[in-house]
């Protein structure tokens, strides 16, 4: 299970990559690919399906992770709770703007649920959610207090899934961007034209699916997972959205998500002992 859990992180890594080939230079320069039926196919797959496919493998990799990890029950149960309640808001945000404020998918992202949220997406809040809850536990199991594990690592993980979208949100709504929205704000507000709610939306939905997910293993002290694949995970869905931040011109958001978000999941792995 360990091979098969680095084999799809090596895989989503890829899938991010050839997201970022379709978006920075496959749509800019379509003059590299028309008229040549080969080259035209790959790109297709770069622009349209490597964003769903990169959540997809993701959930993979952190699903074989916590097999291998952490055991079947624990992760099921972390899977289901991340999923349903992730979708719940997700659908309950497209339909009434509550708790992330008002917005749409595109069409970019594949079939969605109830015709308004991919299917993708859910799988997307467990795999980074579940990432940055095993590096919050794995510095709540040696930093803080033993009767404050659980609360250390529930806050710390949500902390850690809310600092990613500080980059990711700014990033995909960059006016620059507007030629592959994978979502569409239909309300405005101080973040970098985004409003303050959807932070708040994501800190509650994170926070809410990690506690019932870790509640429900009913342990007070787990065993504490390896954590350099969660790290890689967590890692490169932040750097990928640093770039498309960079790259759209958001390098404030770039730097908040290195200070907030990479130097605090760093720091969750150099805290591990040997072995």
């Amino acid at each position: 299970m360990k091979r098969v859990a680095w084999t799809f992180t090596a895989l989503h890594v890829l899938a991010l990559l050839l997201g970022l080939f379709g978006i920075l230079v496959a749509i800019p320069h379509p003059e590299l690919w028309t008229g040549r039926p080969g080259d035209a196919a790959f790109f297709a797959f770069a622009i349209d399906k490597t964003g769903g496919a990169a959540m997809l493998l993701g959930a993979i990799a952190m699903l074989a992770y916590g097999f291998w990890t952490l055991g079947a029950r624990r992760t099921l149960l972390f899977f289901v709770a991340a999923t349903v309640i992730s979708a719940a808001a997700e659908l309950t945000g497209t339909k009434t703007g509550w708790p992330f404020g008002g917005y749409e998918y595109t069409n970019f992202l594949g079939w969605k649920l109830l015709g308004r949220v991919p299917a993708a997406v859910p799988l997307s809040w467990f795999s980074m959610g579940f990432a940055s809850f095993v590096l919050a536990d794995a510095f709540a199991a040696q930093r803080a207090r033993p009767n404050r594990r659980l609360l250390t690592s529930i806050l710390l993980g949500a902390w850690l899934l809310t600092a990613w979208d500080l980059v990711l949100d700014p990033s995909m709504a960059a006016p620059r961007m507007q030629y592959i929205h994978f979502w569409i704000w239909h309300e405005s507000g101080p973040y970098f034209g985004m409003p303050l709610r959807n932070l708040a939306g994501w800190f509650g939905t994170g926070l809410l699916f990690i506690a019932v997910g870790r509640t429900l293993w009913n342990e007070r002290e787990p065993p504490t997972a390896p954590v350099a694949l969660p790290f890689v995970v967590y890692a490169c869905n932040v750097a990928w959205s640093m770039v498309l931040g960079l790259w759209a011109g958001m390098w404030p958001a770039a730097l908040l998500a290195i200070v907030l978000a990479l130097i605090p999941a760093a720091r969750c792995v150099r805290i591990r002992r040997p072995g």
